[in-house]
């Protein structure tokens, strides 16, 4: 594995300060979706960046970062991949597993593993480009990294993930287009071990790859970082940079 299953620091962090400006809205009449426009006159036409994200799904934090790459002319759209089964921040009832939870859900009946997480991504890429998206961007933070690694053969071109988790070192190995990763020094489910062996790898699909580290951050840090410490602060604004520049790059590439 490239990366280790999630754990309890997959929905600890720190809620942002905005008012979201994009909508909500439904695929399919049932997977709950979230839709940032670029500012007239700023969008990349044809280009856009699907949002797979934390354990916490759609939410204040996951709104913004998708209004801030609406702001870089990039049409987002963010899924929520758990059926409205979403963690919620910072709140664990009695007796509360993560692992049970990704396998069975907070009912028992709602599993939140690959059979029943892949044709939510699906769909929404095929929602996606029926925006009119023609190249295709995404990102994936803590658990939705999995989903941007495995969903390259569906129609993502380039990637971007921040402190992945779940991947699979044979997803990894199948990347079809170039992969940048923002990994934190202390992490557990992406510890250096982890990352070392992701490089490895990365450097045999002959694609263009990227591994930036960020000292004194954990797992998390690039969408529930505390805003208010100055070292969360620089490596979450610094990781969406990051993304940005890579998309504005191998995305952008033939404008």
């Amino acid at each position: 594995m490239a990366s280790n299953p999630p754990a309890r620091c997959c929905s600890l962090g720190s809620l942002f300060e905005g008012k979201p400006t994009g909508k909500l809205t439904k695929i399919d009449n049932k997977i709950d979706a979230y839709v940032a426009t670029p500012p007239e006159g700023k969008a990349h036409n044809g280009y856009g960046i699907l949002y797979l994200p934390d354990v916490i799904g759609i939410w204040q934090n996951s709104q913004l970062m998708a209004d801030l790459f609406a702001e870089q002319g990039y049409v987002t759209v963010v899924l929520d991949l758990f059926n409205g089964d979403p963690v919620k921040l910072n709140d664990k009832p009695a007796g509360f597993d993560i692992m049970t939870w990704l396998k069975e859900g907070t009912d028992g009946n709602n599993p939140h593993t690959v059979p029943y997480v892949d044709p939510i991504v699906e769909a929404g890429i095929k929602y996606i480009k029926g925006l009119g998206v023609t190249k295709l961007g995404a990102v994936g933070y803590c658990f939705g990294a999995k989903y941007v690694v495995r969903h390259y053969k569906n129609g993502i071109d380039v990637g971007f993930v921040a402190h992945p988790s779940f991947v699979e070192e044979d997803e990894l190995a199948a990347i079809g287009g170039p992969l940048s990763i923002a990994a934190a020094e202390t992490d557990s489910i992406f510890p250096s071990d982890k990352r070392h062996k992701s490089e490895v790898i990365l450097k045999a699909t002959k694609k263009p790859y990227q591994i930036n580290l960020f000292s004194g951050v954990e797992h998390g840090f690039a969408v529930r970082a505390d805003l208010k410490v100055k070292v969360q602060r620089f490596a979450r604004e610094q990781a969406f940079l990051q993304a940005v520049a890579w998309f504005d790059n191998y995305l952008l590439e033939d404008q």
